[in-house]
């Protein structure tokens, strides 16, 4: 039986997205994505953020690259990935990403602008 690699999260964006295109003309798109929640630390509420960082591919980064901006409320649906890299230092090392396969805008209507007739995104 294969297994499931599913994340789904909703959030703010913590950055615009880092946009750029590979040497074979590929674009990627990236971004710092905050999940709250709240806790009871020593009788008192406490909000706890997490912070992902989300990767988006081809047609969904130019979307991306169009339609997001920090602080933009977003449902990602992806799948995690993890990968090593050598830092500029030479050193080894390891990152675990969300690569997205889907978005959405959050919020209210008034949170969003046309672009380009993208007004009713559907990634």
């Amino acid at each position: 039986m294969s297994g499931i690699n599913k994340v789904i999260l909703v959030g703010h964006l913590g950055k615009d997205p880092e946009y750029r295109h590979l040497d074979d003309g590929v674009a990627v798109a990236s971004f710092p994505l905050a999940t709250s929640e709240v806790a009871l630390k020593d009788g008192k509420k406490t909000e706890l953020t997490e912070w992902h960082n989300i990767v988006l591919w081809r047609g969904l980064a130019d979307i991306a690259q169009q339609m997001l901006s920090k602080g933009k409320l977003v449902y990602i649906e992806g799948k995690l990935k993890t990968r090593s890299f050598e830092s500029r230092e030479g050193v080894k090392k390891h990152t675990t990403e969300i690569v997205a396969e889907n978005f959405k805008l959050l919020g209210r209507k008034t949170d969003f602008v046309s672009v380009d007739g993208l007004e009713n995104l559907k990634a």
